[in-house]
């Protein structure tokens, strides 16, 4: 069964890749839909089994990938709870957003290329999650950052999508060298990339110390520390994160499925694979809190001022991957695991019911041009605001269990880290600022009342600036649905075959906290887990979780709901407030607008210096040494040769009679000046 599951999404990559344009877009997306729903049912069963049931798990072996001297790589797909976890998240939200796209994407030109995509996606990010080595774990984390170039680019059209495509990947391969070293380090520490042999080898690897650039220090700490760039890179961690808004260049879907339950999910993923080596590098995993505690604070602060609906909910995912670090950070690695759990389905709700909102508003993505949508669309209303209470942790629903556990993790454990102290409070005024900026986002979108009632005609003409299909798609501005005829029509809601999605997703953001607590981090976490990652110090923090003061676990309530009174008041109550607020501290709104200025601190920093080293190497090395030199010049100077004998040869019987006389005489000299030696 696990086989089918990793390979049905290859099988439809291949039909709709190869054969696309031979079947048509309607087979490709059914058939590519079919295999995903089915692989999706499956991993459910392999969920119930392995995790839920009584079975350890397992790791068939499909072939010997290869074999170098001592190392020895096999193509095996490791099967226990934590993969069948990661089965579940990925096959379910990849299967619904094939479905939703197949009403999302209706009108593109070039539908089989994007589900070829999407299927592709899937494939690269079941090949990470069945890893049963480090090796196969690289190459699914390198094919997830191929296919989301591929997605993300997927309007190649338009220069803004090229150049978010080209950034994420760029950002990525920082990280992933990281990872690459790391990988390197553990197989020099313990011969071996297999993780039961890994993991059986690091105990006896603890206090080691080898010579690094002049310097003594603990293997095991830099192998993890090297481990974990991998992640900030790829689960767009503060200094790492500068990929993940650009990303929404993408189409929605393609933004629902890399940031709600795949790509960026990996590294989290990874953290919590590799926890027997991060439970042996206590200095690492503080790092891992104190870089996921700063990236909650900051990924919220700027959702604060966004107005790109994409943009709010990116920068959403980016602050709730900071919670998910804290908790691996402290040692709660099921709580992180948790979190990923039930965020997947609350985000991928919010980022397909935005892309039923901007459907609504013939791609509209700014919230600015929009508002009173609840009355054309209260299915989507309803739908964005289970999302949004799941995502601000409103009691009882999917993250009110796993966020708040990860803030009872961080203050148990802070009573003796700093770190886990300062994950704490920032994870505290995160939820805060997030129940804030997710609530202005509902409130901005479908309350209040907006412009001219409808879309401008200058926003419509400029659909392909947000996140419109590209001109050959819609059959030039005024072709196939959104053009000007129809930038004045009612706002619509979506079709069934993007609502059911929402509906699946929403019964996820609502109960999949209450079902599923207390087999992640209750009663039943050792039957649920069997060993699947690192326990025992886990074990003391979730015990201890239950002897800490009663204020630790109102603390997030009492944030979520001093951030919904203050947005309330700011966008309902009171509009214009907001704005008076922006014009009072400007400089601290355009700080946050502008994302605390690491896009141009980066381009300072990095990209001008490598443009202006390219441009000296090119112009100055290759142009004018190598080929001044070499190959031009000589060409050049043969050139000058020729140009001065082509001057002798004037023509003129005199000039030849003068040059003979010439001759002459200096043959004559030579003889004499000769003779007379």
């Amino acid at each position: 069964m696990i086989q089918a599951i990793v390979f049905l999404p290859l099988l439809g990559f291949l039909i709709a890749g190869i054969f696309g344009r031979l079947i048509g877009p309607r087979p490709s997306e059914l058939v590519t839909t079919a295999l995903l729903i089915a692989a999706a049912v499956m991993s459910w069963m392999v969920f119930l089994d392995v995790a839920v049931g009584h079975n350890h798990g397992y790791a068939p072996v499909l072939a010997n990938w290869m074999t170098v001297g001592k190392l020895n790589v096999d193509w095996a797909l490791r099967v226990d709870t934590l993969t069948a976890v990661m089965l579940v998240v990925v096959n379910t939200v990849s299967s619904l957003v094939h479905l939703y796209s197949i009403g999302y994407m209706h009108e593109d030109a070039h539908r089989q290329r994007f589900f070829a995509y999407l299927s592709l996606f899937t494939f690269a990010m079941l090949m990470l999650v069945t890893a049963d080595n480090l090796v196969q774990m690289f190459f699914g984390w390198e094919g997830v950052g191929l296919a989301s170039y591929l997605l993300i680019g997927f309007w190649y059209q338009k220069p803004s999508a090229n150049a978010a495509a080209m950034k994420a990947f760029v950002v990525n391969r920082v990280g992933d060298f990281g990872f690459a070293l790391g990988i390197f380090l553990v197989f020099q520490l313990t011969q071996s990339l297999n993780f039961n042999e890994v993991f059986a080898a690091i105990p006896g690897l603890e206090g080691r110390i080898i010579h690094v650039f002049g310097l003594d220090v603990d293997a095991l700490e830099l192998a993890a520390f090297l481990l974990f760039i991998g992640a900030m890179g790829k689960s767009a961690q503060f200094f790492l994160h500068t990929w993940l808004p650009d990303a929404m260049e993408g189409p929605t879907p393609v933004s629902a499925l890399i940031h709600a339950a795949t790509m960026v999910t990996a590294g989290v993923f990874m953290v919590a694979r590799l926890s027997p080596i991060f439970e042996y590098a206590p200095n690492a995993l503080q790092f891992v809190t104190l870089i996921g505690a700063i990236t909650a604070f900051f990924a919220a602060t700027v959702g604060l001022v966004q107005n790109d609906i994409k943009r709010v909910i990116a920068y959403s995912t980016c602050s709730q991957l900071g919670y998910m670090f804290v908790a691996e950070g402290v040692g709660a690695y099921s709580l992180g695991v948790f979190h990923l759990f039930t965020h997947a389905f609350f985000k991928a709700l919010l980022f397909l019911g935005a892309g039923s909102v901007i459907h609504a508003m013939h791609h509209e993505q700014d919230m600015r041009h929009m508002g009173g949508l609840r009355k054309d669309i209260p299915f989507t209303f309803a739908m964005m605001t289970i999302g949004t209470l799941a995502l601000t942790g409103f009691p009882y629903t999917a993250g009110y269990f796993s966020k708040d556990g990860i803030i009872e993790a961080a203050f148990t454990v802070g009573a003796h880290q700093t770190p886990a102290m300062i994950g704490f409070v920032s994870t505290v005024v995160a939820a805060g600022l997030t129940s804030f900026y997710s609530w202005r986002l509902v409130f901005m979108t479908f309350f209040g009342h907006r412009a001219g009632h409808g879309v401008s005609e200058a926003h419509a003409h400029d659909a392909k600036a947000h996140d419109a299909h590209d001109h050959h798609a819609h059959g030039g501005a005024s072709g196939h649905g959104h053009g000007h005829d129809e930038a004045h029509h009612a706002p619509h809601e979506s079709p069934l075959v993007m609502l059911i999605p929402l509906a699946v997703l929403s019964l996820g953001a609502l109960a999949a906290g209450i079902v599923f607590e207390p087999y992640f981090a209750g009663h039943a976490y050792d039957e649920f887990w069997k060993g699947a990652i690192y326990t025992s110090e886990h074990n003391h923090v979730l015990h201890m979780m239950h002897e800490i003061p009663h204020w630790v676990g109102f603390a997030p309530t009492a944030a979520m709901i001093l951030g919904f009174l203050l947005s309330l008041y700011m966008y309902v109550l009171k509009p214009g407030s907001a704005k008076k607020l922006a014009d009072t501290f400007p400089g601290l709104y355009k700080f946050l607008l502008n994302k605390w200025y690491f896009d141009e601190l980066y381009d300072a920093l990095f990209v001008r210096p490598a443009f202006a080293i390219g441009r000296f190497f090119w112009k100055g090395g290759d142009g004018a040494v190598i080929d001044g030199l070499g190959p031009d010049g000589v060409a050049a100077r043969v050139v000058d040769g020729a140009r001065i004998a082509v001057r002798l040869q004037t023509g003129f019987i005199y000039h030849y009679a003068f040059a003979m006389l010439i001759g002459v005489a200096a043959v004559v000299t030579w003889f004499i000046a000769g003779g007379m030696r």
